[in-house]
């Protein structure tokens, strides 16, 4: 194993050592306000550096937010340039994944005339990472304004697709679907191109498997929410990148009812994980997927690669985790409400 290879091993171990306990989520589900949250997360845990000149008494709980998301985008490309074979492609990876749910975001703001909301929310430490012209963008009140703004984007051929419908309204969800299987075509490619034998067998095992729930969980929702016929549930799955067959595909988009899709997808290889992770929301089960997956790479496996981008799920989940704290407390529910929503064993 070269230095570098070890470095990121032993970096990415070190910071997962570090994360918050069982005994830190007892401390912060007894809080009883968002400067309470800070505070402790602020005294007692990794996030003291990056909360460090922050007040708790006067903080907002959306400027927390963008303080911690900020702060998980700088230790994704932290980590990113310990590893010299990928460090590029994972990086664009991480930087794909944010632009495509800002383009998401503001195409949903679209259709509900509110663009105007967007340049408050979006993420301003991102800017000089994106070459999308997020100034301008802001400032396009329809379709066409949006995509001569983004035409020199990789997403241009994707977007100019589309249109709106007769009321004026964009087709959301199957845009999203074409822009996430995008990035995904792009990770993949680059793990197929650039690593070899184990290495590469752990990343496309571990992708395809998030993959794979992630279209076990749109079908839940295009079922249930939108109440889409089979062939269009069909039509919004990026199918080429997961590991479930056709066949199996074909019969959770045909299932009379969500019990029937899970006791479907539970007959694959793949989903057997469902019985194992104590979910309590369907919602639940892709990202409790994730952080198991990711946490057992952590532990056992020896490639850098693989345990860098692992550290970044788990991470990932733990800013889940605090923004379903900062919720459950705004809204004013119970601790145990708020703790089935956390995910950390």
């Amino acid at each position: 194993m070269s230095v570098t290879s070890y470095a990121v091993l032993t970096k990415a171990r070190a910071k997962f050592g570090k994360r918050l306990t069982e005994k830190d989520y007892n401390s912060l589900l007894a809080c009883q306000s968002v400067a309470e949250i800070m505070s402790y997360l602020k005294s007692y845990t990794h996030y003291s550096e990056a909360l460090r000149d922050i007040n708790e008494r006067d903080v907002h709980r959306g400027r927390l937010e963008a303080l911690l998301r900020q702060n998980l985008f700088y230790e994704f490309t932290s980590m990113c340039r310990y590893d010299s074979a990928l460090r590029t492609g994972f990086s664009e990876y991480v930087i794909q994944s944010i632009e495509v749910e800002q383009i998401v975001r503001f195409l949903v703001l679209l259709n509900s005339n509110s663009t105007d909301k967007f340049i408050y929310q979006f993420p301003a430490y991102f800017m000089k990472h994106t070459s999308i012209e997020i100034d301008k963008l802001a400032n396009t009140k329809n379709f066409d304004e949006f995509l001569k703004v983004i035409s020199n984007s990789q997403y241009y051929n994707i977007l100019k697709e589309f249109s709106p419908d007769e009321k004026g309204y964009l087709p959301i969800s199957t845009i999203e679907n074409k822009l996430i299987e995008y990035v995904y075509k792009n990770v993949i490619e680059l793990i197929e191109k650039r690593t070899r034998g184990q290495e590469q067998q752990e990343l496309i095992s571990l992708f395809h498997s998030i993959i794979d729930y992630e279209i076990f969980s749109r079908i839940l929702r295009l079922k249930k929410y939108y109440n889409l016929s089979p062939d269009v549930i069909k039509e919004n799955l990026f199918t080429k990148y997961c590991s479930i067959s056709p066949k199996v595909i074909d019969m959770m988009c045909r299932a009379e009812s969500s019990a029937e899709v899970f006791s479907i997808m539970q007959s694959t290889h793949t989903g057997t994980l469902i019985n194992k992770i104590g979910y309590v929301f369907a919602s639940d089960i892709t990202p409790r997927v994730k952080y198991r997956l990711a946490r057992k790479n952590m532990h056992f496996s020896n490639n850098p690669s693989v345990v860098m981008i692992s550290y970044m799920f788990v991470t990932e989940i733990e800013l889940m985790n605090i923004i379903s704290l900062i919720e459950g407390i705004r809204y004013k529910l119970d601790s145990k409400t708020i703790q089935s929503m956390l995910i950390y064993s």
